[in-house]
């Protein structure tokens, strides 16, 4: 089965996606489409496919459609292609509101289209080496720094980096959550540009969230802490360490050596993004996927603005 394919939005990382699906061995990359019309026609010309004049010609002709424009337009853009019957990928957050989240997550159940959102991150090479050693962790740190740049800054800090992160403690959490609490700062914008959330889970996990598009160098961290061990994760590099507990009894404890194996972690060969798009293509195929749904991309969604909400109502937001 080929799935012809689009994409809406081809600046940085719509441009990706089209090379990527241009590539893919499941589909056919029919066209894409732009706001800015040369942008358009370079994109198309690079990958041997159609420029298209606007989003409902192009999804008229597709089975699925990849949403790569600005947040504030998720909504308009991932409706065209859902009410043209495409299966819809839509890069994070899902939408600007929960509201209007909700609302396609619905929309692409009554046509049983499937409705992914673009949490790259779980895709992350290394993390995905984790898998096997993953035991309920009970203490998540992460830090997101990123250079200011224009774009993303429609949206808050939150949503724009932070929700990355958010999506991730869900994913390895699998717990209610309890409790909120945030403070944030406005550096350049006029909106939150650097935020710190911690987040409390029914049972007792944990997870401290660091975000900031104001850095002077990025940075992508992430540990983990279980009971069994503790993982250090580069993800931006792709590598980091496992240390596994022995079960080492005290009396047979002459250091460090016997209380943990340190287990190296590297990232698995390939793109992110390409890992995301394959699973788009096993859930439209009825198969198995680590694709993150439009259910669980309103989930994130829910948990980042409850973040700024708290932030801003609690005048926890220096201004």
């Amino acid at each position: 089965m080929t799935i012809k394919a689009g994409v809406v939005g081809v600046g940085r990382l719509g441009g990706a996606h089209a090379r990527l699906l241009a590539e893919a061995a499941g589909f056919e990359l029919v066209g894409v489409h732009d706001i800015d019309g040369s942008r358009s026609e370079e994109i198309a010309a690079r990958n041997e496919c159609v420029a298209f004049p606007d989003t409902e010609s192009l999804a008229s002709a597709c089975d699925a459609v990849v949403v790569a424009v600005p947040t504030s337009a998720h909504t308009e853009v991932a409706e065209l292609a859902l009410g043209a019957n495409c299966h819809t990928l839509v890069e994070k957050p899902l939408a600007p509101t929960l509201e209007e989240a909700e609302h396609l997550v619905a929309a692409a159940a009554k046509r049983d289209l499937v409705l992914g959102v673009g949490h790259v991150e779980r895709f992350n090479g290394v993390l995905l080496a984790c898998a096997p050693y993953l035991d309920q962790p009970r203490f998540i740190e992460s830090r997101r720094l990123a250079p200011f740049q224009i774009r993303g800054t429609d949206v808050t800090v939150i949503l724009d980096l932070m929700i990355h992160d958010i999506d991730l403690v869900l994913g390895l959490v699998d717990r209610p959550l309890a409790d909120v609490h945030g403070v944030g700062a406005s550096v350049v914008t006029g909106s939150i540009d650097m935020a710190n959330a911690r987040l409390t889970f029914e049972g007792g996990a944990v997870a401290d969230i660091s975000a900031s598009r104001v850095s002077l160098k990025p940075l992508r961290e992430l540990r983990l802490y279980q009971r069994t061990g503790y993982f250090s994760l580069d993800l931006a590099a792709g590598r980091g360490v496992h240390l596994r507990s022995t079960g080492a009894h005290p009396e047979e404890v002459t250091g460090i050596q016997d209380l943990v194996d340190r287990v190296p972690l590297s990232a698995q060969e390939g793109e992110p993004l390409a890992r995301e798009l394959e699973a788009f293509a096993s859930s439209i195929r009825g198969e198995p996927s680590r694709l993150v749904t439009g259910a669980k991309g309103r989930d994130a969604l829910e948990v980042a603005i409850r973040i700024t909400r708290q932030i801003e109502e609690s005048a926890n937001v220096v201004a």
